[in-house]
């Protein structure tokens, strides 16, 4: 099977899925489609405005294979030959993705979407998948962008501004890109040494043993020489002398009662 592709694949899938009775399946494989973007062809959401190309008059497809497929669902639509051969061109780099002119006033909401629902893309996937520019991918992450109140996610297979293998396929790049940066870090954890769970660094000193029934909830410590240091109030020297005084008088007392029993 040639893995050569219609050369202008979703105009091909519109007038297959308008002209034959081919299963979604089938015409995604042979225009190189997502299923689900072939479903939305179908239903009216995907590939509005583009006028359908008949593949059997361009020489892509023979009427015999459309009917062969049509009759079995799991046969798959082979390309024809061309009677032209065309050489191939090589790309070095690929440019930016050309947004139709009544679709770039969409490419905000794609963007909005793409954010909310995929944040582990960076920002060069999104530039390549919507064809928009860095800063105004920067205003609408930080909701600057001049029209940010009347945004409205939406997705971009859906307006048609990118394939749903495109995203994808950017998708997957960023899971494996934050898997290989989960594993360094991994890594560069095990060679810094193995570090103390955060229940033992954060938990406080053990409290030092104390009688039985009795468990203090907190010890105010003050320095010993504070505690020599400080001055006598007059409040407390005035009861500390009346307290000598009635020392003393008690005394005397005693003492007298114990001479008039001797008489």
């Amino acid at each position: 099977m040639s893995d050569r592709k219609p050369l202008m694949p979703k105009a091909t899938a519109v007038w297959l899925v308008e002209n034959t009775s081919l299963s979604f399946e089938q015409i995604a494989e042979f225009c190189g489609l997502h299923v689900l973007e072939v479903k939305g062809i179908a239903d009216g959401d995907v590939a509005q405005g583009i006028k359908g190309l008949d593949p059997v008059t361009s020489n892509q497809l023979t009427r015999d294979e459309i009917e062969a497929a049509e009759k079995d669902p799991s046969h798959k639509l082979q390309i024809a030959e061309p009677k032209v051969v065309i050489p191939e061109t090589t790309t070095t780099k690929r440019g930016p993705r050309y947004t139709p002119v009544s679709r770039r006033h969409d490419r905000p909401n794609a963007v909005l979407w793409l954010l909310r629902n995929h944040p582990e893309l960076k920002t060069s996937q999104i530039m390549r998948l919507v064809g928009t520019t860095k800063p105004t991918i920067a205003q609408i992450k930080d909701r600057t962008h001049w029209n940010s109140p009347n945004l409205v996610p939406q997705d971009p297979v859906t307006l048609g501004l990118c394939s749903q293998t495109d995203l994808d396929n950017e998708v997957k790049k960023a899971a494996r890109r934050l898997e290989r940066e989960r594993r360094e870090a991994q890594k560069e954890a095990i060679k810094a040494g193995t570090l103390l769970p955060t229940e033992e660094t954060t938990a406080p000193a053990a409290p030092a043993p104390a009688e039985e029934g009795f468990r203090p909830t907190a010890e105010i410590v003050q320095p010993k020489d504070a505690a020599e240091e400080r001055e006598e109030t007059p409040a407390e020297e005035e009861a500390r002398v009346f307290a000598k005084l009635k020392e003393l008088s008690s005394g005397g007392e005693e003492k007298d009662g114990d001479e008039g029993t001797g008489d």
